[in-house]
């Protein structure tokens, strides 16, 4: 019985002889990851005390030299609110297809009042407003190209 006992404890007490190294997997940092860059410090492009613009000197410098792309330019819209007619005086820089567009609050397209092609310079436009559209808010879409002009307008 004694035999039996000690046989037992010796196999209780066993370790395997790997997991005494293992005891040690975490390993502990001593000093601090140390960060290095070449990153120039803030300094702001402006004095104190004069006017300050801050995007004036990315406005003047575009990739045109400073010229602009803008080719459509609506300069009034009216009357407003409308009840039979619409009149609508806008300027082009250039030659371009134009389409002019009664858009519900949705942004379903309602009526089709123009789609030409207009010469450069200042136009200005006259529509008749079809008696099918009901009173209320809708929008005027005029497009050239890329470019895209929205006005509310109020139809009585």
């Amino acid at each position: 019985m004694i035999c039996i006992s000690i046989c037992c404890n010796s196999a209780v007490f066993a370790q395997r002889s790997d997991s005494i190294t293992n005891n040690s997997k975490y390993k502990r940092i001593v000093k601090t990851p140390q960060i290095k860059g070449d990153v120039p410090s803030y300094r702001p492009n402006y004095t104190p005390g004069s006017n300050f613009t801050p995007y004036n000197s990315v406005a003047a410098h575009g990739k045109n030299g400073g010229k602009s792309d803008k080719v459509l330019s609506v300069l009034k819209v009216y009357p407003n609110p409308v009840d039979d007619q619409i009149n609508l005086v806008l300027r082009l820089e250039r030659e371009s297809n134009i389409s002019i567009k009664i858009m519900d609050l949705l942004g379903n397209e309602v009526v089709t009042l123009a789609n030409e092609r207009l010469s450069s310079g200042e136009q200005t436009k006259t529509f008749t407003i079809p008696n099918r559209l009901n009173s209320g808010i809708y929008f005027l879409r005029i497009v050239t190209g890329s470019e895209t002009v929205v006005k509310r307008i109020s139809v009585l």
